[in-house]
């Protein structure tokens, strides 16, 4: 003889299994869709832990995987409705941003700088980097700020001063290098000024691992540089 009691626990496990089924089509129901669009992340030339302890792999999966995705996808979603901004690059967006559509042209200025400006970052860094550049662009370098040193003096205060959010980079303009900074997601590339070197200040880039110590995560950052790429840069410039 089944109980009250029995026909209600029998009624329970029935209901959990039922659960236990639709369960995974409901959380892939719920699930964000994968973000469309031209625009895509791109991967990270190295593992996320390849630069510690410099910049941690926490840090990086944050950073590139949630902030950087987060510019692709609302600038996907700023040029949805507009095919000919779909089709075009994103060097050309940020070169033409005047002849962007106002409405979406705030949105493509934050978003697709965010997207150039981290799909840089990411190239000039690499595992066991630093030292000093060599070949023409270390002479370069020595010639336009009297060595290294002053050079790294002169881009960390750069880096130091930005108020709030921003960059500091290493451009070319006129084939005349300069350090300059840059606030919140602005590309030199957008001024015509073409960057070799950047450095994200934003609080995401460096707050789990360094606090408020903005000082220290600029000192590290000189541990990570691949001077490589930046020397490809200065030497083949894409203006």
């Amino acid at each position: 003889m089944i109980t009250r009691r029995d026909a209600l626990k029998k009624t329970a496990l029935s209901a959990a299994a039922v659960s236990l089924v639709t369960l995974p089509g409901t959380m892939i129901a719920q699930a964000p869709a994968a973000p469309t669009g031209p625009f895509k992340l791109p991967a990270l030339p190295y593992a996320l832990d390849a630069l510690e302890p410099h910049i941690d792999a926490k840090t990086m999966e944050i950073h590139h995987g949630r902030h950087h995705q987060a510019y692709i996808t609302n600038l996907n979603k700023a040029v949805a409705s507009d095919a000919k901004l779909s089709a075009t690059s994103l060097d050309e967006l940020i070169r033409r941003l005047d002849e962007v559509p106002e409405a979406v042209r705030t949105a493509v200025r934050n978003n697709g700088g965010g997207h150039y400006n981290h799909s840089l970052f990411w190239q000039t860094m690499k595992k066991n980097g630093g030292g000093t550049p060599k070949g023409a662009l270390g002479a370069a370098i020595d010639r336009k700020f009297g060595s290294f040193d002053k050079f790294k003096e002169e881009f960390s205060g750069a880096a130091m001063k930005v108020f709030g959010s921003g960059w500091a980079w290493l451009i070319l303009e006129e084939n005349v290098l300069k350090v300059v900074s840059s606030p919140n997601q602005d590309v030199p590339f957008a001024h015509g000024k073409y960057p070799l070197l950047g450095l994200d200040v934003w609080e995401h880039a460096y707050y789990l691992k360094y606090q408020n110590k903005r000082v220290d995560y600029v000192s590290a950052f000189f541990n990570v540089i691949n001077w490589d790429t930046v020397a490809s840069r200065f030497d083949k410039p894409e203006l």
